[in-house]
């Protein structure tokens, strides 16, 4: 049995955060902006930000943002790195400052 990738599926970034309580206004105010942005890009299928209700899990917050390939990756990171330089944003010292712990990737939908 073999499963593949389709190189013309769309890639999904999945981010994932573990938030403090007492930090998830500042956080949601940062992600707020951040796919204000996204929705004005081309090329961004589909996003949407996920708050965990139950089980178990070192993540209570995940965002998922597809993209409509490799090729429209680059512009939209520009767009997002200006916005943050234009802003003063430090997403790195951001995330330190509010005891946020992320893990993100960039994935492609296989077919199986």
């Amino acid at each position: 049995m073999s499963f593949q990738s389709a190189s013309d599926a769309p890639l999904c970034r999945i981010n994932k955060f573990s938030v403090p309580v007492e930090s998830r206004g500042a956080f949601l105010d940062l992600m707020s902006k951040t796919h204000a942005i996204l929705r004005r890009q081309e090329g961004v299928t589909a996003e949407r930000v996920l708050e965990q209700q139950s089980g178990p899990g070192v993540f209570n917050f995940v965002a998922v943002i597809e993209f409509a390939g490799q090729h429209v990756i680059d512009g939209i990171v520009s767009a997002i790195a200006a916005f943050d330089r234009q802003a003063g944003i430090d997403r790195q010292q951001i995330m330190t400052t509010l005891g946020i712990k992320t893990d993100m990737g960039l994935y492609r939908c296989i077919d199986i």
